[in-house]
């Protein structure tokens, strides 16, 4: 698990002064690998054991040990080739691997158990995205609601509970209208999915349920300025999710039959 999915799962632990620290390496990964803690405290104005406990409540066993998976995300970044062809195959197996690697389960009980299931895209990408989730679901008899603005949400959010189960699809999680509709389903304890970048975002940390892919920018030519950023992690994400859900589905089903 990357650093930014392990922050996401524990930023309800974590108190203002190790969002400094986190911020502090986020902005500093390579030099991080470079320093001692208490370097690293001194930079961050706290001691060195603050700088242990930040570590310990991430699930590390001291600085060393988040220091050794700093590099190891390093590493792994620093496998890809330059040639663009397999760097393309490189991020291509590495996201099937990773997005097979998942557990959906949680997701897919959501979905099965709700009254309703409404989604949100942030952006053209996105409602791209929401449309493939429709029409995979569309084939379980799965109906999924778009929202199509801000007085729509709020619209339905009047007759919204916690029956009802929501999905987001943002790529920063960061966008006003994802992080305002992401509150007020938080306040009204009404379970939300979240589909964005691996990264610390504010749609995730509010989310029941988070759903994350990789994206990757590529340079086709060394000498060219234009670069372009995959979102086919999204898609395979979304399929990914559907066959687990059909899976998710037959299994609840036997396990009825069995205990009839």
């Amino acid at each position: 698990m990357r650093l930014e999915e392990i922050i996401n799962e524990n930023k309800k632990n974590l108190n203002q002064t190790d969002m400094l620290i986190w911020k502090y390496i986020l902005n500093n990964r390579g030099r991080i690998r470079r320093i001692s803690i208490h370097e690293l405290a001194k930079e961050c104005c706290v001691s060195s054991t603050t700088i242990v406990r930040f570590a310990q409540k991430l699930g590390f066993d001291g600085f060393a040990d988040l220091k050794s998976s700093l590099k190891h995300e390093e590493n792994l970044e620093n496998e890809q080739n330059q040639d663009i062809y397999k760097s393309l195959e490189n991020f291509y197996s590495k996201t099937v691997s990773n997005l097979m690697k998942r557990n959906y389960d949680n997701a897919s009980r959501l979905i099965r158990e709700a009254n309703r299931v409404f989604a949100f895209a942030s952006g053209y990408v996105q409602s791209n995205v929401v449309q493939e989730i429709k029409r995979l679901f569309f084939y379980d008899n799965v109906f999924i609601y778009d929202i199509g603005g801000r007085e729509e949400f709020y619209s339905i959010l009047k007759t919204a509970n916690k029956d009802d189960v929501f999905i987001f699809v943002s790529l920063s999680g960061e966008s006003h209208s994802v992080t305002e509709f992401s509150l007020q389903l938080q306040l009204k304890g009404i379970p939300l999915i979240s589909i964005t970048r691996l990264h610390e975002n504010t749609l995730a940390s509010r989310s029941t349920e988070n759903l994350y892919v990789f994206s990757e920018e590529f340079q086709v030519n060394a000498d060219d300025q234009i670069s372009f950023k995959s979102m086919l992690a999204y898609f395979l994400l979304v399929e990914i999710w559907y066959v687990n859900y059909r899976i998710y589905v037959k299994n609840e089903e036997k396990f009825l039959q069995q205990s009839t």
